[in-house]
């Protein structure tokens, strides 16, 4: 199944793509639908009000997630163009749900950075509660999988040695357009085309079967510091090719395009405006 959260004029609705419309399943956003025990059941028969995918408003796919885990340096070339060591353990930092717009949104670039970077990564959603999960428990929890952009302000981000500040601007992180559950992309470990272009352009091009720490391994490696929780998202890292490691580097300006897409997701289309 392909889900989302979309906007309409009485509120978000989580709907489930059929052809080419979009049905509501009877809940505010996809939050509260993966709050259900049964929710893949009920967003499969559910017959409720339709709407054309042509011109649908995407919000986040779940637009109030309890918390959002993103993981650095987890693809090969791209901790190697970082000039760093490959890691042992994986790399954590932290978003908030005021970060998230959805998938056609505008970013606004912030008027205090100069170096708005960009960053394609397959996210997570989890769709069942887990601590200490063990592997085939971190596997049923992966509810499926989503696009993210995890633009980043650079200048912020290498201030100090701890990165967070450079990653929660508000309203920078394209999230969607579609929720697409394991058994369309190949399970819950799946080898997926991921790119990124500007105005055209690419400038990250790479395969999440490469990934060092794989979701399963995440969602395991994650609970057992924190309770996952229906709604969560992981964030799985980046492959190179981002603007900050470029000779000389390229940030993204107002005007821009930038698509972030990934083989059986989808793509976030935005467009860098003025503050």
């Amino acid at each position: 199944m392909k889900l989302a959260t979309i906007r309409t004029t009485d509120g978000t609705r989580a709907v489930r793509l059929d052809g080419d419309h979009l049905v509501d399943l009877g809940h505010a956003d996809l939050g509260a639908l993966l709050a259900e025990t049964d929710w893949r059941a009920s967003a499969a028969a559910a017959t409720g009000p339709t709407y054309p995918v042509a011109g649908a408003d995407f919000a986040p796919v779940v637009p109030n997630p309890s918390k959002i885990i993103c993981v650095g340096h987890n693809y090969t070339n791209h901790i190697k163009e970082m000039g760093r060591e490959l890691p042992t353990h994986p790399t954590l930092f932290p978003k908030f749900a005021d970060t998230l717009i959805g998938a056609g949104d505008d970013i606004v670039k912030p008027a205090e950075t100069d170096a708005l970077d960009w960053e394609v990564e397959l996210a997570l959603v989890i769709g069942r509660q887990v601590r200490r999960a063990d592997e085939r428990q971190a596997a049923d929890a992966i509810a499926g999988f989503t696009v993210m952009n995890d633009i980043s302000a650079r200048d912020w981000q290498f201030r100090t040695i701890e990165w967070t500040q450079g990653k929660i601007w508000d309203s920078s992180t394209p999230v969607g357009p579609y929720l697409v559950t394991p058994d369309e992309v190949g399970g819950v470990r799946p080898s997926l085309e991921v790119r990124t272009t500007v105005d055209g352009r690419t400038m990250q091009h790479d395969d999440t079967g490469t990934l060092l720490f794989d979701p399963v391994f995440l969602v395991q490696y994650i609970s057992t510091v924190i309770t996952l929780r229906p709604g969560d998202i992981i964030a799985t890292g980046t492959p190179a090719g981002v603007g900050n490691a470029r000779d000389p580097k390229v940030f993204l300006l107002p005007g821009q395009s930038v698509v972030t897409e990934i083989s059986g997701l989808g793509a976030c289309a935005n467009k860098v405006v003025e503050a």
